[in-house]
């Protein structure tokens, strides 16, 4: 596929390049330890383990943040010195859930300013199932003294998506299972509904029914109706809290749309003002 998705073939054909890093993103809501257990006990040789709550979120204040707010800067930059990542680097990123973690981590080194970034197509379980090599070995990075060139414009506050939402030249969408987006079912977050104005464009359909990303013919036939709706730099997309959002962003770039924008707070972070209107339903 192309800049933004990487076969297993192809990672293990490259696996042992210098100028490459892979990521091991793998985490549960339900349990946050499981991944890094997961990862110890056998990951792709030489990945480095990214863990969601530490790693690319910082802590939860109630009432006033998303359930997944993006680190301060100061915290990520250390995090990458840590990783000992350069420019120059091709940066592989998996988790074991349709990709769902592991775009996050996409959306925050491509945010940082790496240019060459993809994630791992069908996951540990393509690598698993192909029978590439798997240990249990820790790497220890070198740290690097790595300064990220930010694009803040990627991002878009929770005053611009209130002005957005009402526009007819931007588009609002929201990532998440139907079901949630109508407000039929909320196993999360205490408020049940969607962003009034918002489109829904649930994230797990950029997946094949064997949990392969879809064709870029696929993603473009997909995300077609937005696209001419609005540009990428006019559409945002959000989720329940800024994560799987990035799936979508993804597909819609590598279905050649361009970046579009983030609402890295999500559903859980609009809700924290009771004055701000939710829908239910479908959007009218």
């Amino acid at each position: 596929m192309s800049e933004s998705i990487l076969t297993a073939a192809a990672l293990n054909q490259y696996l042992n390049q210098p100028d490459w890093r892979v990521f091991d993103a793998r985490f549960s809501l339900a349990d946050p330890m499981a991944g890094e257990r997961a990862y110890r006990e056998g990951h792709i040789p030489g990945a480095i383990y990214a863990h969601l709550d530490r790693d690319l979120s910082q802590p939860i204040v109630p009432g006033v943040t998303g359930r997944h707010p993006l680190p301060e800067k100061k915290h990520w930059e250390e995090t990458l010195k840590k990783w000992g990542l350069h420019r120059d680097l091709t940066l592989i990123v998996y988790d074991d859930q349709i990709g769902g973690i592991a775009a996050r981590l996409w959306w925050m080194l491509r945010w940082s300013g790496f240019s060459k970034v993809m994630v791992l197509d069908g996951g540990w379980q393509a690598w698993v199932a192909n029978g590439y090599p798997i240990n249990q070995d820790i790497p220890i990075p070198g740290s690097s003294a790595f300064i990220p060139e930010y694009h803040d414009d990627w991002l878009v506050p929770v005053e611009e998506v209130e002005r957005w939402r009402q526009d007819p030249a931007f588009c609002v969408v929201d990532s998440r299972e139907a079901i949630r987006y109508r407000g039929e079912q909320e196993p999360i977050d205490p408020v049940a509904g969607h962003i009034p104005g918002a489109v829904n464009l649930p994230f797990g359909e950029n997946m094949t029914s064997t949990k392969a990303w879809k064709s870029v013919t696929e993603l473009h036939d997909r995300f077609s109706l937005i696209a001419n709706q609005a540009s990428a730099d006019r559409t945002v997309f959000y989720c329940g809290s800024g994560v799987t959002a990035c799936h979508n962003i993804l597909a819609y770039h590598q279905a050649g749309f361009g970046m579009p924008r983030l609402y890295a707070g999500s559903w859980s972070h609009w809700i924290t003002d009771a004055k701000r209107p939710v829908a239910l339903g479908e959007n009218p």
